[in-house]
């Protein structure tokens, strides 16, 4: 990309239009032959980006909210004067990240009129009525709360309760707005659902896989655990920080995200042998959790069942 486009690219915030590649010295056929490459992706009709050596490294669900970000300011643009940015792109922009989030689409709210729908853009009609925005960066979207509820209403109750985590933890909205927010989609399909994550949120969750864990155990009848918690010896010095403990029983469960302790570096996984060795000298039992054991809540409750008589004993 030259130096001309490149400009325009990252004013604009990360895409550019065919007119643009256009006027800064390209063809069609240059355009059409970089895209067939994969030098630079179409983003939605008549928008594209220059991916970067950097997005070659990223996971797949990553490519998919870069793509999905630069997208949703390439549609503003767009459509501007018309619509304001919604649903879960909204949220995107303010930088939650919940890869099982559907991002195939676009999602903006028209300011008048009813909705309709495409394969890259879904316009969403103006009931209940825009009467809040915000800017974020450029580009206006429905304010943080009600952004997060349009997103919520429509997904399963753990993803759910995973954007709203977020959403208290980035100070993107307060409990209180969101539930204000719930309101004006009262009576539409899932607004009970989002009012129960809404409800069950908390800003003290450090990742999706703490959420969904969290959902989990609540799912199969334990106390309410108390997260981010810090473990402590006799005489008052600091041992570790913990993502749960079931207090009442003197059990950690902890989650192992794929990106925990350094991706596995030796030494990491040397510092976390020893840190849970204390933990258990000062009798407590520790139940680690991967992604896996979520699918398996049966043998995770075994588990934990488990780990509470060892800490009895």
């Amino acid at each position: 990309m030259n130096r001309k486009l490149a400009v325009l690219a990252a004013r604009r915030g990360g895409w550019f239009s065919r007119r643009d590649a256009l006027a800064a010295g390209y063809s069609d056929a240059d355009l059409r032959g970089r895209v067939a490459s994969g030098r630079w992706l179409r983003l939605v009709r008549g928008a594209y980006a220059d991916p970067g050596p950097a997005y070659g490294g990223l996971a797949p669900w990553e490519r998919a909210v870069w793509l999905h970000v630069r997208g949703a300011r390439a549609v503003y643009y767009q459509l501007r004067g018309r619509v304001v940015v919604s649903h879960q792109s909204a949220v995107l922009l303010r930088g939650v990240r919940v890869s099982e989030l559907d991002l195939r689409r676009v999602h903006v709210t028209k300011r008048h009129g009813a909705g309709r729908s495409g394969t890259t853009v879904c316009q969403h009609g103006s009931s209940p009525p825009v009467d809040a925005v915000s800017d974020v960066d450029g580009v206006q979207a429905t304010v943080g709360a009600r952004a997060v509820i349009e997103t919520v209403q429509a997904t399963k109750y753990p993803i759910a309760v995973s954007v709203v985590d977020q959403a208290l933890r980035l100070r993107i909205a307060t409990a209180e707005q969101l539930t204000a927010a719930l309101e004006p989609f009262a009576g539409r399909p899932g607004n009970r659902m989002a009012r129960r994550a809404v409800e069950f949120g908390d800003d003290r969750a450090e990742s999706v896989g703490e959420s969904h864990l969290r959902v989990l155990l609540a799912d199969l009848g334990l106390p309410p655990p108390l997260p981010q918690a810090e473990i402590r010896d006799r005489h008052g010095s600091f041992v570790a920080r913990v993502d749960f403990l079931l207090e009442p029983y003197a059990v950690i469960v902890e989650f192992d995200g794929a990106l925990k302790y350094g991706g596995g570096s030796p030494d990491a996984l040397i510092a976390e042998k020893a840190r849970e060795d204390r933990l258990r000298d000062l009798g407590y039992q520790v139940v680690r959790v991967t992604w896996s054991d979520l699918a398996d809540p049966g043998g995770l409750l075994h588990r934990i069942r488990r780990a509470i008589a060892r800490a009895h004993r």
